[in-house]
């Protein structure tokens, strides 16, 4: 995935990089309409990236409108699941002046009747001369069919404008609407020669207090957070994000029945025990009921689980500058592991940032060898 138009924050979060938004006149050696398409539509996903998460299961989506000379007419976002659409919200901003402009939204506006209604026919109603989206929406319900009502309805339509930047931001969404399955994101923090815990199971703290303030922004993104029964035994996590305002994720624990007592942290809560032995399977039933994405926090084993079976979409490793050593202490991916080096898992649009002396890198799993889903 493009990373191009994308940073982090101070506070560790995704977010768009600000752009010019003003009017192009002139180009010497570039479209200038496309040039507009993209200055507004990267408005629109820094609108969508405001929602920071909280629209699950919904996609976060923004929209901006501008009047028939180019200036803003209105403009919002998509905040909650069940609240307005970001079309919504900016049509009555723009209170009828987006007639004859452009509406730019970060995906395809729905055709269908939901909690609320369908974007397409409110776009129309207001008839403005073009409409650009970045993305087509994967959901069953959508699927190019309010890009088809637009159409007929005589409005011009463009899509793919900033179109691997909307990928990034809605990446859980669409990994769940295209596959069934909930976008993986495995997490650790390691020393540097890759271990998460002393032969004698002590792993706190790894890292810094910056790295784990970090991570909790992941549990917040994140709709449910998962560990193994180790996990729970060894460290009796809360498994929360300890942020102001933050979303809370389902706690998901990969134990046999019995091994997990009843006064663990981790139970308190809304929570689901899982025996671990089918893992796609297990994701799928999450994917069923709504989950969107969920976020790995081991211990190994589980991690090796979830590469060995094909089920990782990113990685995020927290590295400090430690040598723990020693041949039984605990390594931040185990399992079955690689055969040879040629066939190691392989990250692509990779990111790196210091957490004071810690080091966090990112990235996403080569798409070879992702699940089909």
């Amino acid at each position: 995935m493009s990373s191009a138009a994308w940073e982090w924050t101070a506070e560790g979060q995704f977010r768009v990089r600000p752009g010019p938004l003003s009017r192009v006149t002139s180009l010497a050696s570039a479209d200038a309409q496309t040039v507009v398409d993209e200055q507004w539509m990267r408005r629109a996903l820094q609108l969508a990236a405001r929602a920071d998460y909280r629209t699950s299961p919904n996609p976060m989506v923004g929209a901006v409108l501008l009047d028939r000379r180019g200036n803003l007419a209105g403009e919002g976002w998509h905040r909650s699941a069940g609240s307005d659409h970001a079309e919504a919200i900016a049509l009555a901003r723009a209170a009828g002046r987006a007639h004859e402009g452009t509406a730019y939204v970060t995906l395809e506006p729905c055709p269908h009747q939901g909690r609320t209604p369908p974007c397409a026919e409110a776009l129309i109603a207001t008839r403005p001369r073009r409409v650009v989206v970045a993305l087509r929406d994967p959901d069953v319900q959508v699927a190019g069919r309010g890009l088809e009502r637009l159409r007929a309805a005589g409005l011009e339509v463009g899509e793919g404008v900033l179109a691997a930047e909307a990928e990034e931001l809605n990446r859980f969404y669409l990994k769940q609407r295209r596959t069934g399955l909930p976008f993986v994101t495995v997490k650790f923090a390691a020393s540097l020669d890759g271990r998460i815990a002393t032969h004698t199971g002590d792993s706190r703290w790894v890292t810094g207090e910056k790295a784990r303030l970090h991570s909790h922004r992941l549990r917040h993104q994140h709709d449910a957070i998962l560990v193994g029964a180790g996990t729970v035994l060894a460290d009796d996590p809360e498994l929360s994000a300890r942020l102001p305002n933050a979303r809370q994720p389902l706690r998901v624990v990969l134990s046999s029945r019995g091994r997990i007592p009843s006064s663990a942290r981790a139970l308190r809560g809304e929570h689901l025990l899982d025996d671990g032995r089918n893992l796609p399977g297990l994701l799928r039933r999450l994917g069923e009921g709504g989950i969107l994405s969920v976020l790995v926090e081991g211990g190994g084993q589980v991690h090796g689980a979830f590469f060995d079976q094909q089920l990782v979409d990113q990685v995020f490793a927290y590295l400090a500058p430690k040598v723990v050593g020693g041949a039984a202490s605990i390594p931040s991916v185990a399992g079955l592991g690689a055969a040879s080096l040629a066939a190691a898992w392989r990250l692509t649009g990779v990111r790196s940032e210091w957490l004071g002396s810690d080091l966090v890198i990112s990235g996403y799993v080569h798409r070879d060898r992702q699940l089909a889903g």
